[in-house]
């Protein structure tokens, strides 16, 4: 009875920890949806009742049909080991991918098009958030209306600056606070019923189908503002494995899709009843007493959802630095308990920059929900696609089914994708350059690590002849344990060689150490280490990590006592190569892109740092290398 009581405890928890970290960004898309639908978009919608209960169902069967039945009920299926997100769901699709290029590199293309979308999706949700909440204070007093930018302003700072200390303290808030607003969103939309009990009638399909048949144009248009309502749909699937499935899914279903449903339909019956409420219908339909609480509590949500999208920001990158696809990264993890919760701070300095000249630079969040939407339903249409791999050739779905279940969702997705282009003039070039950018970046510096691999393993001396050659000629061997480490256990490192040239001594004990980024998430403590014995005291040295796993070298390297090698801590001594990268126009990438490269690479973080190694113990080798 007590083991019962104690996991309806934990369930509870989790759905309450799931509900303020998750259903943040979802959470806050009443504020400006309807809103955009029927006045300040782009693309205005007339309002009528027809078209009312047309966009209303389209709201309420896409949020059954993208969240509920793509996300809750499919895509959350597609983990990594436990761990979901665009990154998981590359390496996932990867898997099946080794022995074919080609496909492997449409798979990478697709994933890393999906981290983009991230990315502008994250620097695009605190703006429009933030600045929509706070947007209340010109219904509540309109005399306040210059004072709409300088608080959001205040409000991101503030929000970006305590990212250092790490979400457990404020986390704990996250989950009461989001309870209470979902809870108040729910209220209010009964209220709004109440004034317009018809209003029910659009929970048929049949009044968006109506609304297509009648006007098919204006409902096309219409779908780039209806999608406002699905945002933060990915959210779900990428904190998937701080919470589980089954409390995701019970807050989803029991709490907030209900309740998200009775605020869209509450302010649909307010406009309806009062058109003049259009201008801003979230806020007017709340009582005139409640005005100033509520945009308290809508900022704070507000706050939530942003919070959300860093720490995915952060993740993301985290996992997308493993991979292989970002320059090294100062990484702080800010909980001794939770592995995940982690602050990277250029990311954050660089988002929260982002953000602010997005904030300034369209200046409401009208302005703002042009580029909003292109950025998620980009990320949606390429996790379908990836999602696609994994059905057919991971879990072995035939290719019926696959087309199928694919052909539906794609529909869905290439619809609101279609409908977003319209608003790339208006703001939707916005998330396309950043994509590009950053992008361009991370295939830059993909392409120019493995580049510069091939380079230095072709010039590299063969490690077996070099083991041999030190029996015939040995140097003088010096106590003490030295670690070189390198990307190639097959070749001589350079940093050795020159070690050898300029000292002209070896250690006792050398250790070629190789570290590897798996493409799932954790590796076990068994699989950490692998210790390969050669002659002469030589030992190659292999730790891998998941992209997920926090690189922690000397750590890791007391496993290989266990394998027959003993490392002394404080007898041990780390070698380092130190490139120093010079470009050339004669092969390869494109010059502009090899002095990106070596930007990104002089920026990188130092391994010393990546990897915890003892500063007073690093030894660094430098060479320059002609790229």
């Amino acid at each position: 009875m007590s083991s019962s009581t104690g996991s309806k405890t934990k369930l509870s928890a989790l759905t309450l920890a799931a509900l303020g970290v998750v259903f943040g960004d979802i959470g806050t898309s009443p504020l400006y949806t309807i809103k955009e639908v029927f006045s300040a978009g782009t693309h205005p919608v007339p309002l009528t009742e027809a078209n009312m209960f047309g966009i209303l169902s389209l709201i309420v069967w896409s949020l059954i049909m993208v969240v509920a039945v793509k996300y809750v009920a499919f895509i959350m299926r597609a983990d990594n080991r436990g761990e979901g997100g665009i990154m998981a769901l590359l390496a996932l699709a990867s898997h099946n991918a080794a022995g074919n290029l080609k496909k492997q590199h449409t798979i990478m293309l697709l994933g890393i098009l999906g981290a983009c979308m991230f990315y502008a999706d994250g620097m695009i949700t605190p703006a429009i958030s933030v600045l929509s909440a706070v947007e209340g204070l010109e219904v509540a007093a309109p005399m306040l209306h210059p004072l709409i930018l300088p608080i959001t302003l205040i409000v991101l700072f503030v929000l970006f600056l305590v990212q250092s200390k790490g979400t457990a303290l404020v986390g704990a808030f996250f989950g009461p606070i989001m309870l209470l607003w979902f809870s108040t969103l729910a209220i209010l939309g009964i209220h709004g019923i109440m004034q317009y009990p018809a209003i029910l009638n659009s929970l048929n399909p049949t009044y968006a189908i109506h609304f297509f048949q009648i006007s098919p144009w204006i409902a096309f248009v219409a779908l780039g503002a209806v999608v406002l309502s699905v945002t933060g749909a990915e959210a779900l699937y990428a904190d998937m494995g701080h919470f589980g499935r089954f409390p995701i899914r019970l807050a989803w279903f029991g709490f907030v899709l209900p309740a998200l449903i009775l605020n869209y339909f509450g302010q649909g019956a307010l406009v309806l009843k009062n058109p003049e409420m259009v201008k801003n219908p979230f806020y007017l339909l709340a009582p005139e007493w409640m005005l100033f609480p509520l945009i308290i509590l809508a900022t704070l949500a507000a706050v939530i959802a942003s919070q959300a999208v860093i720490t995915g920001a952060f993740s993301v990158s985290r996992q997308a630095l493993q991979l292989g696809y970002l320059p090294r990264m100062h990484v702080e993890h800010t909980s001794e308990s939770q592995e995940g919760q982690i602050y990277m701070p250029r990311v954050n300095w660089g988002l929260m920059i982002a953000v602010m000249v997005l904030v300034v630079g369209f200046g409401s969040s009208g302005n703002l929900a042009a580029a909003y939407g292109i950025a998620v339903t980009g990320d949606m249409v390429i996790t379908s696609l990836l999602a696609g791999f994994v059905f057919h050739h991971i879990w072995g779905w035939s290719k019926l089914r696959t087309g199928t279940l694919m052909a539906l969702f794609l529909t869905v997705d290439v619809a609101f994708f279609s409908a977003n282009v319209l608003k790339i003039p208006d703001g939707g070039w916005v998330p396309l350059v950043i994509g590009i950018f950053i992008f361009t970046l991370m295939i830059t510096w993909k392409t120019g690590r493995s580049t510069l691999y091939l380079q230095l393993k072709n010039e590299a001396m063969a490690l077996d002849p070099f083991v041999e050659a030190i029996s015939a000629h040995p140097p003088t061997r010096v106590p003490g344990t030295a670690v070189f480490m390198t990307p190639n256990p097959e070749g001589v490192p350079h940093a050795m060689l020159h070690n050898l040239k300029h000292n002209k001594v070896l250690h006792e004990k050398v250790v070629l150490l190789t570290v590897k980024f798996l493409d799932f998430p954790h590796t076990s403590i068994e699989d950490r280490v692998n210790v390969e014995t050669l002659p002469h005291n030589f030992y190659k040295v292999t730790v891998q990590y998941g992209f997920k796993d926090d690189p922690d070298l000397p750590r890791d390297l007391i496993l290989c006592s266990e394998k027959g090698l003993a490392i002394e801590p404080m007898d041990t001594s780390f070698f380092i190569g130190k490139e120093i990268l010079i470009a050339d126009k004669t092969s390869g990438m494109a010059y502009w892109r090899k002095k990106i490269f070596i930007g990104l690479f002089r920026s990188a973080e130092t391994i010393t740092n990546q990897f915890k190694l003892p500063p007073n113990r690093v030894v660094e080798l430098g060479a320059q290398v002609s790229f």
